[in-house]
């Protein structure tokens, strides 16, 4: 297979980019009549900041976009232009919600668009990360030390089952995950992290 032009894992990355942008939790709380999510709990615009809002149909939905947002870019990249533009649309998508250019560049944590990138690259990973995800929750109650643990596992399966690009692409994300999650590790380490579902 020939090698992708630049150009195009450039159109690859802003396509990515501007569907991960599409803040979904706080145009919908503002539909749900919510206000700003970001003046609601953590500020946070993802999933887990609208289920604090008391609507668990908007969070869901919310979950959904911000998954789907990543699993579209890789998907659709990779039918036009093969699997390198897949890994950079995907990559794309993920920064774009972590630093939508809409909000200022702040935007959500990425625990969802990562989990959407995955499910285009192969739902197998996307399975063992939810996978992950469920028993850390269902045994904690606490969705950042959840997606802590199966971001870290991730890379590592990917590498253990010999996809080297995706590894490599996961390896970044996982990365820039934790670092977004700076705040919670500190309140992890406190004891002072809300579980799921709380309002704070």
């Amino acid at each position: 297979m020939p090698p992708v032009e630049p150009l195009t894992l450039i159109a690859a990355l802003a396509f990515g980019y501007l569907l991960g942008s599409i803040p979904f939790g706080v145009v919908l709380t503002r539909l749900g009549g919510h206000g700003d999510i970001r003046d609601i709990g953590s500020g946070n615009i993802g999933a887990t900041n609208v289920l604090r809002t008391g609507n668990r149909t908007l969070a869901a939905v919310t979950l959904l976009g911000d998954t789907l947002k990543g699993t579209a870019a890789v998907v659709i990249a990779g039918y036009f232009a093969g699997s390198d533009a897949a890994l950079i649309a995907g990559l794309g998508a993920f920064l774009g919600h972590v630093f939508p250019v809409w909000l200022g560049f702040r935007g959500g944590k990425g625990v969802a668009t990562y989990i959407g990138v995955l499910l285009g690259i192969g739902w197998p990973a996307a399975v063992a990360f939810v996978a992950i995800w469920l028993t850390m929750a269902a045994v904690f109650r606490i969705s950042s030390l959840s997606a802590l643990t199966a971001s870290l596992a991730m890379p590592l399966i990917l590498f253990a089952v010999e996809a080297r690009p995706e590894a490599t692409l996961f390896t970044l994300l996982s990365l820039i995950l934790w670092f977004n999650h700076r705040a919670n590790i500190g309140r992890l380490i406190a004891g002072t992290e809300p579980k799921i579902g709380a309002r704070t």
